[in-house]
């Protein structure tokens, strides 16, 4: 065959797989997604998902079940989540079409001030230890759910969670990763207690290891027999003031009692016809719908296949220096806005996405990247649908693994680091003071057009926004189903600034090589790592009623529909 004539070949052999059904190319992902007209829960281990769907099959709501499965993650997942940690939900309700956020995140305490941080040689924000952690959130934002959307009693959500810590649990394989990491064990060695609970015998527990927490079970009992305000106000209150006495901090039973949650109206924009939606300020999730914003300024790529595109040098560059932009800004302006007013609406703004769009070199990286004028590591994430199509899309943290490392003295359970995400710069508006949130990273996320309506959320510390829109531009841009969008390959970046970026081994060379030559300092990580964040989601179709949900590998997890009740 001549050059001319094998061209030819070639041209219409493209052609022709272009015109091939998607499914007929070959499937390019590993899981299937998990198909039902039952309710479903996908969290991101088994035991929770199995024990959130047995709540469905009793009658129980979305809600009920997804607080059922953040019970038995804070018992089987311990280090990234928690009684001791904060919660953000989002609820779409099937009948009216609506959809409300909680805020469920905790303020520093009253005495916690640069000044006091001063007054002990401190001049960073700790990271970890008994001055970071702010009011716990999540048992006030389950109770203050649970009130408004459930329909089982109380008591009845905490029992799976209570007999796992009683009768222990085999860890599993990216829980042990997790136990295990290096980098984790020195913020568990610091406190005596939590090495007694985490590290049985003086080390990690194996993978297959039953893991008992008769310390949690208690703790769990107490919530479930007395309510949530036996957390803020009774046996739970006095076991954390007296932890943080002993260790020298400053929470008080005024600042524990005081703590709220806060109902909001999710912030949302349009991208490409689907309407997308993030928790605003404290949360980070503005930056996920500024980077879609970015994002839509130029058309998507459109080689033979979806993942092709997705995974092509001027898709992955684009994605990356709006990622660099967006993250600049969150940075910049995002704080607690019962304190500072943050300019959410001109930062979302489509003219805004333009101007900042045009700091992109499409043939080089930026390794520095400004804030814009506008006028005017570890976490848990479930989601859930219901019988009646009612969706909970909900994430849950301790922030980083182990949290602050300090484990409540008897009730088995570490704080959170919450108030590591403070800064101590005067100037910023995210200053540490009493009485204020943190700049939170934990943002559950939901996206819909017309009858397709979606919860979803990837873990993972700062990655989170990033994370959301390589999926939202996967099923917007390239179509692909919801396993298949979160298996897709990622890469991730810690922060605005340098040109270093970690990308999963998966890939293309041609595209890797592509990227390097336009100045990214490329880093190769393992694939499916969790590194770029453990992901749920479902996508619920309010015409047929039809539910198809993702689980990621880069996790234990696993969707699970509800058993049909003959």
């Amino acid at each position: 065959m001549g050059t001319a004539a094998r061209r030819v070949w070639v041209f219409w052999l493209a052609l022709a797989v272009t015109h091939i059904p998607a499914a007929a190319q070959g499937r390019n992902y590993g899981r299937s997604q998990v198909i039902t007209q039952q309710g479903i829960a996908a969290t991101s281990q088994v035991l929770a998902s199995q024990a959130a769907v047995q709540i469905l099959a009793r009658g129980g709501s979305a809600v009920d079940a997804a607080i059922t499965a953040n019970a038995v993650l804070s018992v089987v997942e311990p280090m990234k989540d928690g009684l001791g940690g904060d919660m953000f939900a989002m609820y779409w309700d099937a009948k009216t079409g609506k959809l409300q956020g909680l805020n469920a995140s905790g303020s520093a305490p009253r005495a916690l001030t640069p000044e006091f941080l001063a007054s002990k040689g401190v001049k960073k924000m700790p990271d970890s230890g008994i001055h970071s952690f702010t009011a716990p959130g999540a048992v006030r934002g389950w109770a203050a759910m649970h009130q408004r959307y459930g329909k089982l009693p109380w008591k009845d959500l905490f029992q799976a969670a209570i007999a796992y810590a009683e009768s222990g649990f085999p860890v599993s394989e990216a829980v042990q990763e997790s136990w295990a990491a290096p980098v984790n064990l020195p913020r568990v060695r610091a406190n005596p207690e939590s090495v007694r609970v985490f590290l049985p015998g003086g080390k990690p527990p194996l993978e297959g290891d039953l893991f008992r927490n008769p310390g949690m079970a208690r703790a769990f009992r107490l919530v479930a027999e007395k309510g949530p305000d036996v957390f803020y106000k009774g046996e739970i209150a006095d076991a954390i003031l007296k932890t943080s006495q002993h260790l020298g901090g400053t929470m008080t039973a005024t600042d524990l009692a005081a703590f709220e949650p806060e109902w909001v109206t999710p912030i949302s924009i349009d991208y490409r016809g689907w309407r997308v939606y993030e928790m605003p300020p404290n949360g980070q999730g503005m930056a996920a719908l500024e980077m879609l914003n970015i994002m839509e300024t130029s058309p998507a790529a459109t080689p033979i296949t979806a993942l092709g595109a997705a995974l092509s040098p001027a898709e992955m560059h684009k994605r990356i220096e709006a990622m660099k932009l967006a993250y600049a800004d969150i940075r910049r302006y995002v704080a607690d806005p019962r304190t500072y007013d943050v300019p959410v609406a001109q930062l979302l703004s489509k003219e805004y996405a333009q101007k900042r769009a045009k700091l992109i070199d499409p043939g080089r990286a930026h390794c520095e990247v400004p804030a814009g004028q506008p006028v005017q590591g570890d976490t848990t994430y479930l989601t859930v649908v219901d019988k009646d199509g009612n969706m909970a899309s909900w994430i849950q943290s301790v922030y980083a693994e182990f949290g602050s490392g300090v484990t409540v003295e008897g009730m088995g359970f570490l704080l959170q680091n919450r108030g590591a995400g403070f800064t101590l710069d005067p100037k910023h508006p995210n200053v540490l003071a009493g009485g204020k949130r943190p700049f939170h990273t934990i943002i559950p996320a939901f996206m819909e057009r017309g009858d397709i309506h979606i919860g979803f959320g990837i873990m993972g510390g700062a990655n989170q926004p990033l994370a959301h829109a390589q999926f939202v531009s996967n099923v917007v841009d390239y179509g692909m189903n919801v396993q298949a969008a979160m298996e897709a390959p990622r890469f991730t970046k810690r922060n605005s600034t340098g040109c270093d970026v970690s990308i999963e081994v998966r890939v293309p060379s041609l595209t890797l090589q592509q990227l390097s030559e336009r100045g990214h300092q490329i880093a190769i990580r393992r694939e499916y790592t969790q590194e770029m964040g453990r992901g749920q989601a479902i996508l619920h179709n309010s015409k047929t009623g039809t539910n198809y949900a993702a689980s990621d590998p880069r996790a234990d997890g696993a969707a699970m529909p509800e058993p049909i009740r003959p």
